[in-house]
Formats: C-alpha cells, structure tokens, sequence
C-alpha cells in the first residue's frame, strides 16, 4: 500500500514529466538558467560601463538572443555529428585563416576578419576555439587511451597549425585560447607527467625565441608594461594603472550602480569591453565580484559533471576542453584587469560587450548540452 501511494506520488510524476521535457528539447535547465542569470548581470553592469548607453544594451541583449539560438540549435545535434563532421569543420577553419591572411578586412592594425558579400564580417579565429578541440578529441579518442607519444605529437600539431596563423593576423590573445583548447584535450586523454614536464620545459626554453623573432613590439610592451606599470602613466601603462585604481576604489561593497568614478569620467579605457571587470569592483566591491565568481563557479562545476558523465572517449574529452577554456577566458581577463596577467585582448565571457566571442561560447554550452541530453536518452 505504502510502495504503491509513492510510485504513484502526483510529484514524483510532475518531476518525471519536467525531466522528459528538457531531455525532448536536449537542454540542460541548470545550466541554462545559470547562463541566463549571468547574462542578465552582464546586461545589468554593461549598462553602467557604456555609460548609461541603452542602445549598447539592446545590440548586446539582441547578440545574446542570437547566441541562445545558436545553443540550442547545437543542442539537438548528436554528439556523433560533431565526431563525424570535426575533421571537415578543422579544413574549412584551416582555410577560413589562410584566408584572413590574404584577402581579410583590417582595422586597428589587425587583420583578423572576413567579409563575404551577403554575410555580416567575422573572425575564423572564433569558430576555431570550438573546432580546434573537437578536431584533438576525434583524433585521440580513434586511439587507446593514455596516447602515446606520436599521438601525443599529432595532437600537438593539429593545436599548433591554426595558432601559428592566428598569431599572424596578429591576435595572440586568441591564439592563446585556440591553443589551450587544443591542449586541454591532449591533456585529458591521458598524457604522462614526463611529457608533460617536458612539453614546460620546451615552452620555457623557447620562450626568448618567441621573444625576440615571434612577438611584436606592441606585445613586448605590454609584457614590460605589466613589470613596471608605472614606467609610463600616461602612456602604456595607463590602462592597468586606471584598472587596479577602479579595483581598489570599490572597497568591500562598491561605490554603488553607476556610481563608478574612473569609468563615468573616462579615466578607464574599454569600460564597456575588456575592462568591464573594473567597472563591476568598483560600483559593486569584493561582494559584487565574489557573487560574479560564485556564478562562474556554479557554471564550471555543472560543465565539468557534464565531462564527467560523458559516455564516450570523444564526448568526455571535448566537454572537459571545452570547460577548461571557459574557465581560461575567466582566469585570463580578471588576471589581465588586475594586472597580473599582460594585456591581450580577452573579454569576460558573457559580461563583456561583443558578439563574436559571445556566440562561440554558447555554441560551446550548446555542446555540452548535446552531450549531455543525448547520454540520458541512450541510458534511460
């Protein structure tokens, strides 16, 4: 009588028939109402660092309707379509570059876009921080696991192809993110602590090449920049200086929403852009980017229970990257505001004003999702 009144509990059925619905629509409703409340804090503090500009926030709410969209479209595709289609993904990407160096659009001294007729102008960079590590994790997961070292070596180079252009453009900043993508991949499949320890030690020995005969001027100065801030005030070193001024002034609870004096006065460059950070610590203090960090936190760890629980090689491995790089754009932009990491261009995912960065993101979580819902449905 007992087993019977809970097997026919009316909640227990209103759970199951919620559970079948977000499984029917392949989304991960944790996941996707911690997204949606991150985005609505961006919008929120976006709103003070474009200086009370509406029209900054509507195009940005209308980037993050298209990026919704685009998540969920990669959200009904299974996992095996995206095993399947990586390598003809990895070729189209490959040449998307080569073609930015040829015939790409400039601005700013960068040549990073494409402009085809009849399509808005983009980045082939972006879509190679989702295809990048799902090109490592096909590739690793046709082999036994740990790989050994000529796996190892081709999974290196399928990272370091698309870097190698991309640091041309020149963008390092995104080529950094390509290639821990790549590298997280390499990574998860099992690579020993030899290789792992040999692969610091090349980094490290290589670095004065890289130095002299890779980076440029501008990138050298933002390296001697973050040494010695103070070197130049008013010039190279006027950005982190007006950061970690608008940081410090934020005390323990902020000065108050739109109450910010180092971005409404201008003193802070991109307030809007990769400097958004400083804007949130100084009107919302310590408590406003502990709860920022919070959110992020819950984010990451739902991905990684997503990787852990992943059913195959392939998924497991593009989940963790995938995780991982979200994590680095974090640990990235608020260690660059800070001032403990070079400046190099990376926005705080899903807060930052822009559009590019914004859709691979959720088309990454769109990925997650995928493999997540499709595992429930193969399991029940």
């Amino acid at each position: 009588m007992a087993l019977g009144s809970l097997l026919n509990n009316p909640a227990d059925h209103n759970l199951g028939r919620s559970r079948g619905f977000w499984s029917a629509i392949h989304l991960d409703p944790l996941l996707l109402l911690l997204l949606l409340l991150l985005m609505g804090a961006g919008l929120f503090v976006l709103y003070s660092g474009a200086d009370r500009n509406i029209e900054v926030v509507k195009a940005q709410g209308i980037r993050f309707g298209v990026a919704l969209v685009v998540m969920c479209v990669f959200a009904q595709l299974d996992p095996a379509v995206f095993r399947r289609w990586a390598p003809w993904l990895y070729a189209v990407g490959m040449v998307g570059l080569v073609a930015v160096l040829l015939v790409g659009v400039g601005a700013k001294g960068a040549q990073r876009w494409l402009a085809i007729p009849g399509l808005p102008r983009f980045q082939p960079s972006e879509f190679m921080k989702l295809v990048v590590p799902m090109m490592a994790a096909w590739y690793l997961s046709r082999h036994f696991l740990p790989p050994r070292l000529s796996h190892v070596a081709v999974g290196l180079l399928i990272v370091l192809m698309p870097m190698a252009l991309i640091v041309q453009q020149p963008d390092l900043g995104t080529s950094l993110l390509v290639g821990m993508a790549g590298i997280f991949v390499v990574f998860f499949a099992g690579m020993s602590w030899k290789l792992i320890s040999a692969f610091f030690a090349l980094v490290s020995v290589s670095a004065p090449m890289m130095w002299f005969f890779v980076m440029r001027d501008y990138q050298k100065q933002r390296v001697l920049t973050l040494l010695d801030p103070q070197s130049d005030p008013l010039g190279a070193g006027w950005n982190i200086i007006q950061s970690k001024t608008a940081i410090g002034s934020g005390g323990m609870d902020g000065k108050g929403w739109l109450q910010g004096t180092q971005s409404h006065l201008e003193f802070l460059p991109e307030s809007h852009t990769d400097f958004i950070v400083a804007v949130l610590a100084e009107e919302f203090g310590f408590i406003g980017m502990l709860l920022l960090m919070t959110l992020y936190f819950l984010i990451i760890l739902r991905c990684l229970y997503i990787a852990v629980t992943a059913q195959d090689s392939f998924s497991r491995l593009l989940a963790g990257a995938l995780t991982m790089t979200f994590f680095i754009y974090i640990f990235v932009n608020v260690g660059m505001v800070s001032g403990l990491l070079p400046v190099v261009g990376v926005p705080l995912p899903l807060v930052s004003y822009g559009g590019t960065s914004g859709v691979t993101l959720m088309a990454a979580f769109g990925v997650l999702m995928s493999i997540h819902t499709h595992r429930r449905m193969i399991s029940a």
